[in-house]
Order: C-alpha cells, then structure tokens, then sequence
C-alpha cells in the first residue's frame, strides 16, 4: 500500500516538475519555504532587484528573466524588480513559512529541536531551535563532508 502511494507522490512530482512555470504577475503574494528556494519567471527582463529585508530572502538573477528567491528566515518582506530603464515591473509582497509537513517540533523545558520524520526522523537545522543542538549538527555535517574529500 506504501509502496504503490509513494510511486503516486513521485509521479505526480514529476509531473509537476516536468510543467513550466507559470510567469509572475505584478500583485502576487509569493510564499517560500525557509531554507529553500523558489523558481521566479517574469515577463520582462530584470536588471535591478530589490529585497526590502534581505534577512528575511534573498533573490539573485539566473538570467533577465529567471530569478531565484532563497527563504533565509520567517516573515514577510517585498520584492521590487526593475527593467533597465528603472521602471517597476513586479512589486510584491514575499512571505517566508515554515510549510515543511514532514517537519516535528520538539520542546524540552525552553529547548527546541527539529527533526524530519519522513520516513525516519533525523535531526535538521531550523531557525530557532537550541544553538547547541544547532551547532552539534552542524559539526557532524562538516565532519562528514570533510571526510568524503
């Protein structure tokens, strides 16, 4: 049963990550997850972008017409993107969620931790849990990555 609604999740993934992206539209709320990124089409090519708090996301250029936006931490900031004459081709409002179901919380007196437990749960660094559980996992990641060069 599993095995069979697993092949169904990952079709339809794979069906969504197989059509393109709609382009964005002057006046869309957009939402991103934190610590992801987000694919951004536009109609006209940018030359200038604008974050009001970068550290709330981030956007780079990937060509004039495909921008990446990054969640860097929770809450809301804007995004003004700017063709090369300095006119205004998206002004919008950018919200950075948590959004992750597979995401558990786990409190411990004022201590948080966060795991993902899909399907096992297993420790991943979010904005806001105990720094020396942060900084615990974080050493184990370097460590292993420094031993695979």
């Amino acid at each position: 049963m599993f095995s069979i609604l697993r092949t169904l999740v990952a079709a339809t993934a794979l069906t969504f990550s197989l059509t393109p992206l709609p382009a964005l539209a002057q006046g869309d709320a957009i939402s991103v997850m934190v610590n992801m990124a987000r694919i951004l089409r536009i109609n006209s090519p940018a030359a200038t972008v604008v974050v009001g708090n970068p550290g709330v996301a981030d956007v780079t250029i990937q060509d004039p017409q495909t921008l990446i936006l990054t969640g860097r931490s929770f809450g809301a900031t804007n995004l003004i993107i700017m063709d090369q004459q300095g006119n205004p081709i998206i002004d919008t409002f950018v919200e950075v969620i948590q959004g992750n179901d597979e995401l558990v919380t786990v409190y411990q007196g004022a201590s948080r931790t966060t795991l993902s437990c899909e399907p096992v749960c297993q420790p991943v660094i979010m904005l806001g849990d105990d720094t020396n559980y942060t900084t615990n996992n974080i050493t184990s990641q370097a460590l292993i990555t420094n031993s695979a060069n």
